[in-house]
């Protein structure tokens, strides 16, 4: 299974977030320059996490973006079934269906107990867990310089 560049960035973005100081407000830019990634998506993915509730969005001069939750608050599991278009792993997950075999085939079935499995195990994270080697996040980051 693969996680769609969404997924990805958004999660990316909490990290980004929680890395450095959660008070202070961060701006699109420094989070697109920090991972080399374009600042017009990441202004989709940034307006969805506000939308959701995960990020506050100050508007102005002196405005910018912040975790409007604390770490420990935010899933993982949640993130991705909310930041996933859809978790079709097969063809046979998908609603128009042609494959002729799906009524007696048991991929499905084990390929869906496999998803279940792998929300079950992303539900157990925080956004704090991942977060816990802060320091070195900064560094790679480049947190510690701005």
């Amino acid at each position: 299974m693969r996680l769609t560049n969404y997924s990805d960035y958004s999660l990316r973005v909490l990290i980004f977030l929680s890395s450095g100081s959660q008070e202070k407000l961060v701006n699109i830019k420094d989070i697109a320059e920090a991972y080399d990634i374009s600042k017009n998506h990441l202004m989709k993915i940034i307006y969805n996490l506000g939308k959701l509730g995960y990020i506050e969005t100050i508007r102005g001069r002196n405005g910018g973006i912040r975790l409007a939750k604390q770490p420990s608050d935010i899933n993982i599991g949640e993130i991705i079934r909310q930041t996933e278009e859809d978790f079709n792993i097969v063809e046979c997950f998908e609603h128009g269906n042609t494959c002729v075999i799906t009524p007696v085939c048991s991929l499905k079935h084990i390929f869906n107990k496999a998803l279940e499995q792998f929300l079950h195990v992303l539900d157990q994270y925080t956004l704090e867990d991942i977060v816990k080697n802060n320091t070195m996040l900064m560094e790679y980051l480049d947190l510690n310089k701005k």
